[in-house]
């Protein structure tokens, strides 16, 4: 069993001995070890310029691009270093030592809102649990900073991505970005339109929810109709349940024109859903959505779990 151990000091602000609620950030370094035990990693945060450049090498394999030209140079992750931000990086053990098994990287956002932006987190398929553990370790680094919520944006069309923020760590999809980053040409998004959901994690109170994204589903009426011709979105008087497909990846690679149908009809639903205040907040194991009225406002997997 790798030894665990979550590491926090050394960069970003000074450090807050309890958040906007009250609670010591402590309370949670229980759960990133145990998280961190769970998937037999040490997460930590790294500073010196090998390892550095070892995260940007394993987000070019992540993404699918030469690691002449990663999604995020060694450089730039490590000025975001400089100004305050953190590259945590997951650990395993293996028989020539140390190996990547995940990564993620968080800067502030603006001090008024005690808010952190976590721009990218990648964890390898094989290491189940490896990303849960690095959300936690960052969680941890946040809080102890006095950050209230963190955000990030993933494809709302890659459904494993979609429980695990949603339900796994009790975020919210607080806004829909259509085609956010415009065209990608890495070896994951190519050929698709970049439409990205916001997630929004309250800090001190994110949990795994336990209600069950399903309930009701069945009575509700259909509204729209999925490329697939089966039903893409379900309606009753207050939720919203939208399907997306069992991998858009996968689909993305064999179909490219059924995968941006599935793209176009997903933004349908979602943007107008959207306009009228229901938002994300969870999914379920066979892929459907589900929108509600959140008080939470807006401000995939192939062999590698991968988000941004």
């Amino acid at each position: 069993m790798t030894p665990v151990r979550i590491s926090t000091a050394g960069s970003g602000p000074a450090e807050a001995p309890r958040t906007a609620g009250g609670r010591a950030p402590g309370a949670w370094a229980g759960i990133a070890e145990a998280a961190a035990r769970t998937a037999a990693v040490t997460v930590r945060t790294v500073h010196d310029v090998a390892r550095i450049h070892a995260v940007a090498d394993f987000l070019a394999d992540v993404w699918q691009t030469p690691r002449a030209t990663p999604p995020y140079p060694a450089e730039v992750l490590h000025s975001l270093v400089h100004a305050g931000g953190a590259v945590h990086a997951a650990y395993a053990a293996g028989p020539s030592g140390e190996r990547l098994a995940g990564a993620a990287v968080a800067v502030f956002g603006a001090p008024a809102e005690r808010d952190v932006y976590s721009f990218v987190a990648a964890a390898t398929a094989a290491g189940r649990g490896v990303g849960f553990a690095v959300k936690q370790a960052q969680r941890l680094w946040a809080l102890e900073r006095g950050a209230t919520t963190m955000r990030w944006t993933f494809d709302p069309l890659v459904r494993r991505n979609a429980r695990f923020n949603l339900v796994k760590l009790g975020a919210v999809g607080s806004e829909y970005l259509v085609d956010f980053y415009g065209p990608m040409n890495d070896g994951v998004n190519d050929g698709d339109e970049s439409d990205r959901l916001t997630i929004t994690w309250d800090l001190a109170t994110g949990t795994t929810r336990a209600d069950d994204p399903t309930a009701d589903r069945s009575a509700a009426d259909v509204v729209n109709r999925a490329p697939d011709d089966g039903p893409l979105a379900l309606r009753d008087a207050d939720r919203l349940w939208c399907r997306v497909p069992e991998d858009i990846v996968a689909l993305r690679a064999a179909d490219p024109a059924l995968a941006l149908a599935w793209r176009h009809a997903v933004r349908e639903v979602f943007t107008e859903a959207y306009a009228e205040g229901l938002r994300a907040t969870a999914m379920s194991r066979d892929g459907w959505y589900l929108l509600t009225r959140s008080s939470c406002g807006s401000p995939g997997e192939t062999s590698h779990e991968r988000q941004r």
